[in-house]
């Protein structure tokens, strides 16, 4: 009988890469229910509350970052990361890993260079549009590499999409729509605008959007009662940075409401008629998949990768870019209600995301990875030498 596969993941520091290695477990698993699934992380990054919470075990190596000046941190550099290395190696070993697969960040690049000193074979998932250094060193001789973006430059990368729960993937935004408005305080019928700034927030976001609304219901005609200017607007703020009046009191506004997180983005996908966000990789993938309209602002900061990976969706119909430096309160209070008013805009936008979505990567990786594991020699990572 052949031994259920053992699959070792390695990916962290931030929910963009571990969101997709966490769906690409689950579609493991849901593919081969005896798969014997193990994550590495640092201890340090996102991945040390999220995996653990999704039900998988995480085991950690040192983080070593790439000093960008001369310091003596350069200089211990060479040290650091054959240590670990080896603590790759030595959790590879203890897996018996008949593949490893890398989604990017600080852990990958010595766990990649660890299962080819163990002839493990690697897959590689890149989930912007502009791979990132670890995954540049992982594809130049992993066996398969999919990618969320074409474009990508890695060598033999196959677009496969972006890895996504299930409950986005499969989300039917209309048929989900009254029950996510109910659940989230809002009103069933109204227009409806959600602006996040993801996990973290986004303080240029959140000023530009309160300033604007502040605007709107300040306008001469009437905005300044109960009712909501032409729409109703949920603020997803970030932890720890819910906005508030001048007297410390929770903003009030017409038609206003917020909340730090939303557990599950699912829901908010739902409840939106439009939608302001970053451009990170997952949430471009995601809105393209659910066919949910956006305006996307990219990160100012970086090596652009956020205006790469909204370009497509973009030039498809499905969003509108705007620079963080242009979304201002004038942007706010006069071009999102033109646009929550222009009912057949929104939906050929819509259609123009859908057209660009792929809701079948996880599961596609899934079938990557286990052909994969299935073609290695089981034990190789016991056999080779120390």
């Amino acid at each position: 009988m052949t031994p259920s596969p053992s699959v070792v993941m390695a990916g962290g520091g931030t929910a963009g890469h571990v969101s997709p290695m966490l769906a690409i477990a689950d579609a493991v698993r849901d593919a081969e229910p005896g798969a014997r699934i193990r994550m590495v992380g640092t201890p340090t990054g996102m991945e040390t509350r999220l995996v653990p919470a999704a039900g998988y075990e995480l085991e950690t190596i040192a983080r070593v970052p790439l000093p960008r000046h001369p310091s003596p941190d350069l200089l211990k550099l060479p040290w650091r990361f054959a240590a670990a290395v080896r603590g790759a190696r030595g959790i590879l070993r203890r897996a018996e890993a008949d593949v490893v697969v890398g989604v990017g960040g600080y852990v990958c690049t010595p766990v990649y260079l660890a299962a080819r000193s163990l002839s493990i074979p690697v897959v590689v998932h890149e989930a912007n549009a502009k791979a990132g250094i670890a995954n540049k060193v992982g594809a130049r001789f992993a066996a398969a590499v999919g990618a969320a973006f074409e474009g990508t430059g890695l060598p033999g990368a196959q677009l496969v999409g972006m890895p996504m729960r299930s409950r986005i993937a499969g989300l039917d935004r209309a048929a989900a729509r009254n029950q996510a408005r109910h659940a989230l305080g809002l009103h069933p019928s109204a227009p409806t605008l959600v602006v996040t700034g993801g996990s973290s927030g986004a303080q240029s976001i959140n000023r530009a959007l309160i300033d604007g609304l502040r605007r709107l219901a300040a306008a001469p005609g009437g905005h300044s009662g109960s009712q909501a200017p032409g729409f109703q607007t949920l603020h997803v703020t970030g932890q720890g940075k819910a906005m508030k009046d001048d007297d410390g009191t929770p903003l009030s506004l017409p038609g206003y409401h917020q909340v730090e997180y939303v557990d599950g983005m699912e829901q908010a996908y739902a409840a939106a008629d439009l939608l302001v966000a970053r451009a990170g990789a997952g949430t471009v993938c995601e809105v393209a998949a659910v066919g949910l309209p956006s305006v996307l602002v990219p990160l100012p900061v970086g090596n652009g990768e956020q205006a790469l990976n909204a370009r497509d969706l973009a030039a498809a119909g499905g969003a509108v870019v705007v620079a963080d430096a242009d979304f201002t309160a004038d942007y706010v209070a006069g071009e999102l209600p033109a646009l929550l008013a222009d009912t057949p805009r929104l939906q050929a936008m819509a259609a123009a995301a859908g057209s660009r979505g792929r809701r079948d990567a996880a599961a596609r990786m899934a079938a990557i990875v286990l052909d994969t594991a299935r073609g290695h020699a089981p034990g190789a990572a016991r056999q080779m030498g120390h």
